[in-house]
């Protein structure tokens, strides 16, 4: 489509203010439905945004079903969507990850940060994983499929639009191969350790690549430890602990599958006997561990989301309270306490509240050696607080003083 041809999309006074600042994203309140129904636009149509001057903002796509009603492109007013477009944006974002990484296992592609909101490319090698969350790109998923070929010649594609972001845009979730075959797990390498990822069956894009260096950081902690890995999934920070070294270490995880894939990840790196899983409810094995008596020198609390939205801000605060005040009963003193939250709406000073407070009812000096977040393939965008959502605590917790 010619871009003079592109429906007009029109802000109300002042809501240009957080775009003039580098955000990227329109609320439904903040468009001028007066002047430029939203009614008017089929979700992932392209417009051209403007403000309340009628002055151009750029170009969009627009959702009418979406509390976020438009996402910007591009700033740039004669830029079309198409294939070269995409091309450069992919591109530019698999550049950066070149220089950050030598071997090609990474979040190729950050959503916003990459100037491609609603999109994530994960790379295993010669596989790689995408993910759309919003029905603008959805609309463009065939091209970036032709780019992400075009660019890295992959022997497999897999769609992973499994993302809870989805259902709020009115999408479908679904998974399946796009181009390409795969039958079975592929691997990937981490901090001197083997994975394998299960791509097809696997939670999200099949990896967690944001908590890369924050496993580093830990393992390095691990030599000669008993170690408790809680929420371990696929045993990322379990295995690669045993095999920086740890003694003993124990996965828990309420899934069946996922203790599997530990259990082959253990196997893999020849950690078969020094890594155990238990099937358990993490608040349960925590509850059952004080009351045996059971004491690990190192715990990893690194839980999923326990607060999708704002308003579940209170429950799921809690939640990280009794975690962490559990974790560390059941620590030796002297012990390492690794905790973690990828909840984007609790914010790092509260989580660090939350480790101050649990520390002192149950009696406990703690430290915090370190603090950490996202890796290098996650870059955060500083007009964009919502590609900032890891926090990560390496914690050192001893008898009071």
């Amino acid at each position: 489509m010619i871009l003079s041809e592109l429906p007009e999309l029109a802000l109300k006074k002042g809501a240009d203010r957080r775009l003039h600042h580098g955000h990227l994203w329109v609320f439904s309140n903040e468009v001028d439905t007066a002047a430029t129904p939203l009614t008017g636009f089929q979700p992932g149509d392209l417009a051209r945004l403007l403000d309340y001057r009628r002055q151009p903002l750029g170009t969009a796509y627009v959702n009418p079903a979406s509390l976020i009603s438009a996402r910007v492109l591009t700033r740039d007013n004669h830029t079309a969507i198409d294939h070269a477009f995409l091309a450069r944006r992919i591109k530019a974002a698999w550049q950066l990850r070149q220089r950050c990484y030598p071997a090609p296992y990474y979040r190729l592609v950050y959503g916003d940060s990459d100037g491609l909101p609603g999109l994530v490319v994960d790379r295993y090698g010669d596989v790689l994983a995408v993910q759309s969350s919003t029905a603008g790109m959805d609309r463009l998923l065939d091209k970036i499929v032709a780019v992400l070929e075009e660019l890295l010649q992959p022997r497999a594609v897999v769609l992973k639009n499994t993302s809870g972001l989805r259902r709020l845009e009115g999408l479908t979730e679904e998974t399946r191969i796009v181009s390409g075959t795969l039958q079975e797990p592929v691997e990937i390498q981490e901090n001197g350790a083997r994975f394998q990822v299960d791509l097809v069956g696997g939670q999200k894009t099949g990896w967690f690549y944001d908590h890369r260096d924050n496993r580093r950081d830990l393992a390095a902690l691990c030599q000669g430890k008993r170690v408790l890995d809680l929420f371990s999934y696929s045993g990322a920070w379990g295995v690669t602990a045993a095999v920086h070294g740890a003694k003993e270490v124990v996965c828990v995880d309420s899934s069946a599958s996922a203790l599997a894939l530990v259990e082959s990840n253990a196997a893999l790196n020849g950690m078969a006997d020094t890594v155990s899983t238990i099937a358990c409810d993490v608040f349960d094995f925590l509850k059952q561990a004080r009351e045996t008596k059971d004491r690990f020198d190192v715990v990893v609390l690194d839980p999923p989301a326990l607060i999708k939205r704002k308003k579940d801000l209170k429950t799921g605060s809690e939640a990280y309270y009794r975690l962490n005040q559990a974790a560390m009963q059941i620590l030796n003193y002297d012990g390492i306490l690794a905790s973690a939250s990828c909840s984007h709406h609790l914010a790092r000073d509260t989580l660090q509240e939350i480790l101050r407070a649990g520390a002192r009812h149950v009696d406990r000096h703690l430290l915090i050696l370190k603090t950490g977040g996202h890796a290098a393939d996650h870059p955060i965008h500083p007009a964009i607080p919502e590609t900032e959502y890891l926090k990560a605590f390496l914690c050192h917790v001893t008898a009071s003083l």
